[in-house]
């Protein structure tokens, strides 16, 4: 933190110096985007009045900004800098007042501030702005319009604001204002800030409970509102096509029931960073970003107590880092992956950001004393390599052990790097900033132990420093080339996170790769897998047993579901259902073969200990959209590739209200091998079958030899009679439909049940072959 420029550098710096040191602080400081003007707002204390005074850089001679207005005044909603049109690098500045009055004051070099027009922004007499903001070449506003007689209670006129824009035209002939275009009616009070294409409305801090759990963003361009509650995932978006239904009441018409089970937002300070997303603080020092299409990112925790209303916090972004000062500590935080760059005590009593002029590695603050400038850029002459590598390796280290510490306090970097216990972190990061070093200059010296470490970990390191060139290549690469990196990307992701650990955090990335890159990732699962076909058309995988137990792992319940992962095992059979369908049986039998060899039959500590494989897959084709006839024989299929005997019985049952009769023959020939008791199943559901219509009497000779040992003709007469259907009209002897079941159908299978020789009759079939015993029966004659 150094000092760049002194008060004096200001026209009338003493003055300023004067207004920062003795008690004065502003409540409002902003300067103009190229820096060269300084704007502060004061506020009213006695003696001085409340005034508006505009400083210039480099004390170019020239007339001074400088605005003060009496108590009976309406208050100053706000001081916008509008870009003059008409000279390039010129400077509008508009005041607005609460009564609607807009000032134009056009700066002019070596003339200074000149007052252009007086405008009135707002229609009514009777309106109120309580907010403004510029958006493009628009002014944005929230207006209060009480009604006529309106009562004291506000409660009863709550939706009494408005939201409007306004065209501001700056000309040589003078400012000319557009026509008021209503943008929102009958709405609560909201504050507006706006990003170059958008304007974000939040909810104001006296506002109800009911209309302050959403936040409302609206897009010029598209005439489209998107409803959002961040936190709890909700976004909604409706076009307004005409004036008459931009009332808040229709708005929300149709999200009004789900928006009401939200908790209200807890917003303390927000602001507009430079990349147009919405940054806010919540009370309990939270900082996250709302995008412009509604959806939520948090960046960074600030330390120390929830946030008292009105403690100031500033927020500004400078390329990718956000600043935050509160309570006299800067905090530079990267917006991209939340990390800390660096925490500062400021001594300074308040600070106020500046624009930094083009500069978007550093900070320019400006204090009572001078503007201080920080920057977080990498020094030339640096003697750590990749600083957030090294970082990064020291944050997975805590992950890590915290994961498998019995002990309940927490564990820091700080700890890790000074406790001496955990080596592996250190020699590891030493090991990367060798190496790493290596390329630029000559190598420096490094410990023995590190160098026999780094011998037998070379080919992980070039792995890993391939993989990181890669994802550079994807950044850099043209949109024709992007497609090709992002498939080796892909591989190359997948087949690492196979080779590591499966917990919440992977199984969450893998969900994301593969909804982002379905193609590539399908691609890069079966070069993991080795999946292809022999030459006998059959699939065979040559996966090693991690990489098995890692594709069939399911997570418990309490991680999956609540933030929608799904199981690499489910990923994987969706993949096979989007680009080869044909495969999945085969796969679910794959998989079914290594956990018979692994596991125990329906152990628990296996895969299919809670859930069956084919029971998972079956999950995932249930999870399609529309459901056609290749679905049902995929569910077939599935079922059958199991050999269970529920999943076989499921089958049939498929297949016969499907009506397809030669192949419930072909299925029930095939799995009546496979155990008694399921070829018991199967031709006491194909008897019942047969009771009730003829449509297997063509498979008769091949349905009896079916019939089990056990069975009696008594057994089959009362199985067949309790499923004959039910007829509406009085039995005849003869029916003219001829779908009856009759005697003779059944005699083959009766003869063959009566003529089977039964158990007793074959265990005296030995004695009753005797010569002895019994006599022979003599001949008889006629």
């Amino acid at each position: 933190l150094r000092q760049v420029s002194d008060l004096s550098d200001f026209s009338r710096g003493h003055w300023l110096r004067e207004l920062l040191c003795r008690g004065q602080e502003p409540s409002h400081v902003q300067s103009s985007p190229d820096g060269q003007h300084l704007l502060l707002l004061q506020k009213s204390r006695p003696p001085a009045l409340p005034r508006v005074v505009a400083f210039q850089r480099h004390s170019i001679a020239g007339a001074d900004l400088e605005r003060s207005w009496q108590p009976p005044q309406p208050a100053l909603v706000g001081l916008l800098f509008l870009q003059s049109p008409v000279v390039l690098g010129s400077w509008v500045l508009a005041v607005v007042w609460e009564h609607g009055r807009t000032e134009i004051w056009h700066f002019v070099v070596a003339v200074g501030w000149q007052l252009l027009q007086t405008l009135e922004l707002c229609q009514g007499a009777r309106a109120r702005v309580v907010s403004v903001c510029s958006q493009g070449a628009s002014l944005v506003w929230c207006e209060e319009r009480p009604p006529l007689g309106a009562p004291s209670d506000t409660s009863k006129c709550a939706f009494r604001f408005c939201v409007c824009a306004r065209a501001l035209e700056v000309g040589e002939q003078g400012v000319r204002l557009g026509t008021v275009k209503i943008v929102l009616h009958n709405s609560p009070e909201y504050q507006v800030l706006a990003s170059p294409q958008h304007v974000f409305l939040v909810p104001a801090a006296a506002g109800f409970a009911t209309t302050s759990k959403f936040l409302l963003i609206w897009h010029p361009e598209k005439a489209e509102f998107t409803i959002t509650a961040p936190s709890a995932g909700f976004i909604h978006s409706k076009v307004l096509r005409s004036s008459s239904e931009s009332d808040f009441r229709k708005l929300l018409l149709g999200s009004v029931g789900l928006l009401s089970g939200f908790a209200p937002l807890d917003i303390h300070t927000s602001s507009v960073s430079n990349s147009g997303g919405l940054l806010l603080v919540s009370t309990k020092g939270a900082v996250s970003i709302v995008e412009p299409d509604g959806t939520q990112r948090h960046i960074f925790d600030l330390e120390g107590n929830p946030l008292a209303q009105g403690s100031p916090v500033q927020l500004k972004t400078f390329g990718s880092i956000l600043a935050c000062v509160i309570a006299g500590v800067l905090y530079l935080v990267d917006q991209n992956s939340g990390r800390l760059v660096e925490k500062e005590v400021l001594s300074m009593k308040e600070v106020h950001f500046l624009e930094s002029q083009g500069e978007e590695d550093s900070i320019q603050l400006l204090s009572q004393t001078g503007i201080y400038s920080i920057s977080f850029s990498k020094p030339e002459h640096s003697s750590r390599p990749e600083p957030c590598l090294v970082e990064m390796v020291f944050e997975e280290a805590c992950r890590y052990y915290q994961r498998r510490s019995l002990s309940s306090s927490q564990l820091t970097v700080e700890k890790l790097k000074k406790g001496g216990t955990f080596q592996a972190p250190v020699v590891l990061a030493a090991i990367l900033q060798h190496s790493l070093h290596q390329k630029q200059k000559p190598a420096r010296g490094l410990q023995d132990t590190y160098a026999k470490l780094l011998s037998t970990m070379s080919l992980e390191l070039q792995s890993y420093m391939s993989l990181e060139l890669l994802k550079t290549c994807v950044v850099c690469a043209s949109e024709s080339e992007v497609e090709s990196y992002c498939k080796e990307l892909v591989e190359q992701e997948i087949s690492r996170i196979l080779q590591s650990d499966m917990d919440k955090d992977n199984l969450a990335y893998l969900n994301s790769v593969f909804a982002s890159f379905p193609k590539a990732a399908w691609k890069a699962i079966r070069s993991c897998l080795q999946l292809q076909q022999n030459g006998d058309g059959l699939l065979v995988a040559r996966a090693t047993p991690e990489v098995w137990k890692k594709v069939l792992c399911q997570p418990q319940l309490e991680e999956v579901g609540q933030n929608g992962m799904v199981p690499l095992f489910e990923l994987i059979c969706a993949s096979f259902l989007r680009f080869k369908p044909k495969w999945l049986p085969s796969f679910v039998e794959l998989t079914q073969q290594y956990v018979s060899s692994s596991w125990s039959y329906s152990s628990k500590e296996g895969p299919e200990g809670r859930v069956p494989l084919y029971k998972r897959a079956l999950g995932v084709l249930a999870q399609k959209n529309k459901h056609s006839e290749a679905d049902d024989e995929m569910e077939l299929e599935l079922l059958l590739c199991s050999k269970r005997p529920k999943a076989v019985l499921q089958a049939l049952h498929l297949l016969i209200r499907l009506k397809q009769w030669q192949r419930v023959v072909e299925v029930a020939e095939e799995f009546s091998k496979l155990s008694p008791l399921l070829n018991k199943e199967i031709f006491i559901l194909l008897l019942a079958e047969f009771a009730q219509h003829r449509d297997l009497d063509p498979y008769l000779d091949r349905l009896w030899p079916l019939c089990p040992a056990e069975l009696t003709a008594s057994d089959i007469l009362t199985m067949v009679l309790q499923h004959l259907p039910h007829s509406q009209e009085d039995p005849v002897p003869f029916s003219s439909e001829g779908n009856q079941l009759t005697v003779g159908l059944l005699k083959p299978l009766l003869q063959r049940v009566v003529q089977r020789p039964s158990a007793q009759d074959e265990m005296y079939s030995d004695a009753l072959q005797s010569t002895t015993f019994p006599p022979p029966t003599p001949p008889r004659e006629h």
